[in-house]
């Protein structure tokens, strides 16, 4: 029989590209197939935290010590994608003093730097904060951007000879006795620049392993290999804002609960999270009052925000695991530790191993630890060296490097470029011909575009991910069909259309829960600018619409 890999990792998050990264510097012949794009599951939609573990010091310390280990070394091997922000623990006038001090206590039994601050001191370190605070806790938290990470940890695993296919969906382990010895994928793009192949053709990949890092869908991938996996998937709503109204992390000093942390992301604020454990990862409710509690809540935290602009809304689902019979029924007291699942023990089951639960700070830790099993299984000898070897992208960078002058560009586009190649900036940048910004709300210049496009082919989605253009104010009403103009004169025109509207239709899924205010005037100036300039609507005649009907003013009233 024909082995097409040693290893085969299904799930393209952190998670699995982190473990294909790691199995492949070790030497192995690693494919890893996603169903999307890189990100499309869990990894696409977190709130960006790179955690101190703070928010576990109290509940689950072996998380919260994982997690400022592993913040460390992310620091280190991925500074491109790292914003060190801090954070604090804001305890408010009626918040319980107990549960501070054991917030406290909890940070410095587990090795989380802690420092108390006066409520002087952090307003000062955040003006926004509401006159309510009593206190609050320092700690290292940090923004960390998890497209980003994905794309590197996986450019580094092809780097070091990986096979990693998007849009390749398993649609069937193929298991010989009691062994797995490969799946079956749907191809819906090809290898290579990963343009859009015929769809539907398929493919058997024989591997010597597999590995299922599929998260939330874990369960899904062991129904058709014969086995029970219990993940219990929950759901988390986000809100993004307009612009940073912090640039510190702000979680609310308080036992578990919803709406409880604010984190500044690249341009944005990110308002999150609820916490409900729903049947299927793939389809439950999205509902506005998801939305609207977030912003009343946090409002009490940074009172700004019930005056600010609301530019979209994302709900994500968690991969949460426990043993069978622990009989926990809230999700929020499910650990957020990770379990590998050796299959051959669990379930006689030889060749798969599962891995589950676990959060995306933690994505190295678990990738390291499931690829010695791997290596134990193979017999292969090889040491890890995630922890120690930095991301493309991260070698030698700095952040004050000011490319202005190098790329004839203004001060304050060469540092987001900067910040988002890091030690690629040279190399992506250096163009000889006109190098225009495409993406004002993120200061994308054509040369990223054009260097994703290289990476992801006629995917604007994947282009998206790697650069951050159309996630602004916006939301691609500006600059998506810059983008897709961008494809010409590799493509086609109806290659760049289905491609422009693609992407314009992602934008939409995240706007339509945010329809009030501004953005309400956002949503109606994109439809006026797609439909009545480029007949993207596809009318014959003009269409009569009143436009200043959708202009409510800043408080939509």
């Amino acid at each position: 029989m024909a082995i097409d890999a040693e290893v085969l990792v299904v799930g393209g998050g952190s998670t699995g590209t982190g473990i294909a990264r790691d199995l492949a510097m070790r030497g192995l012949d690693v494919t890893l197939v996603e169903k999307g794009n890189l990100t499309h599951g869990t990894t696409g939609r977190m709130h960006g935290l790179l955690h101190s573990g703070g928010r576990y010091a109290v509940s689950d310390q072996a998380s919260a010590t994982e997690c400022i280990e592993e913040n460390r070394v992310l620091r280190d091997i991925a500074s491109h994608c790292v914003e060190m922000t801090g954070g604090q623990f804001v305890q408010l006038e009626d918040d319980s003093d107990d549960y501070f001090e054991e917030k406290l206590r909890g940070c410095r039994e587990c090795g989380i730097p802690a420092e108390v601050l006066s409520a002087k001191e952090a307003r000062e370190q955040e003006p926004y904060l509401t006159n309510d605070v009593k206190r609050s806790i320092a700690v290292p938290d940090g923004a960390i951007d998890p497209f980003r990470l994905c794309v590197a940890n996986a450019a580094d695993a092809e780097m070091h000879g990986a096979r990693i296919e998007t849009h390749a969906e398993v649609t069937d382990v193929l298991v010989d006795e009691n062994d797995v010895v490969g799946v079956e994928v749907r191809h819906e793009s090809g290898p290579g620049k990963r343009d859009h192949a015929r769809p539907g053709t398929t493919e058997e990949i024989r591997a010597d392993y597999v590995v299922n890092a599929t998260g939330a869908w874990a369960g899904q991938l062991g129904e058709m290999a014969g086995v029970d996996i219990e993940v219990r998937p929950s759901k988390g709503v986000m809100v993004v804002m307009n612009c940073r109204q912090v640039d510190t992390v702000i979680n609310r000093c308080r036992p578990k609960g919803d709406a409880d942390i604010v984190v500044p992301h690249e341009t944005t604020a990110i308002l999150g999270t609820t916490d409900e454990e729903v049947d299927d990862p793939e389809s439950y409710p999205e509902e506005e009052w998801e939305v609207d509690m977030m912003i009343d809540e946090l409002s009490k935290l940074v009172p700004i925000l019930r005056d600010s602009r609301t530019i979209r809304s994302f709900w994500g689902v968690r991969p949460l695991y426990e043993p069978p019979g622990t009989g926990t029924t809230d999700p929020t007291d499910i650990t957020r530790d990770f379990f590998l699942l050796d299959h051959e023990e669990r379930d006689d089951l030889t060749g798969l191993t599962s891995i589950v639960g676990g959060k995306f700070t933690t994505y190295r830790m678990m990738a390291e630890q499931i690829s010695d099993h791997v290596c134990d299984q193979l017999g292969v000898r090889g040491r890890c060296r995630t922890a120690d070897e930095p991301l493309p992208g991260s070698e030698d960078f700095t952040l004050l490097r000011d490319y202005m002058d190098d790329f004839g560009i203004r001060s304050p586009i060469g540092r987001r470029s900067v910040q988002r190649l890091g030690s690629r900036a040279d190399e992506v940048l250096t163009t000889d011909g006109p190098n225009p910004v495409l993406c004002e709300c993120e200061a994308v210049t054509r040369a990223e575009i054009q260097d994703a496009i290289g990476q992801s082919g006629t995917d604007l989605n994947a282009v998206r991910i790697r650069t951050r253009a159309s996630m602004g104010n916006c939301q691609g009403g500006i600059c998506c069909h810059r983008m897709a103009n961008e494809l010409h004169p590799n493509h086609d025109e109806p290659t760049a259309r289905e491609a422009l509207d693609e992407l314009f239709q992602e934008r939409w899924k995240g706007e339509r829960h945010a329809l009030w205010g501004e953005q309400l005037s956002q949503a109606a100036l994109n439809y006026a600018l797609h439909a009545t300039t480029m007949n993207r609507d596809g009318k014959d005649s003009e269409t009569d619409i009143d436009f200043a009907a959708f202009d409510g003013g800043r408080n939509g009233d």
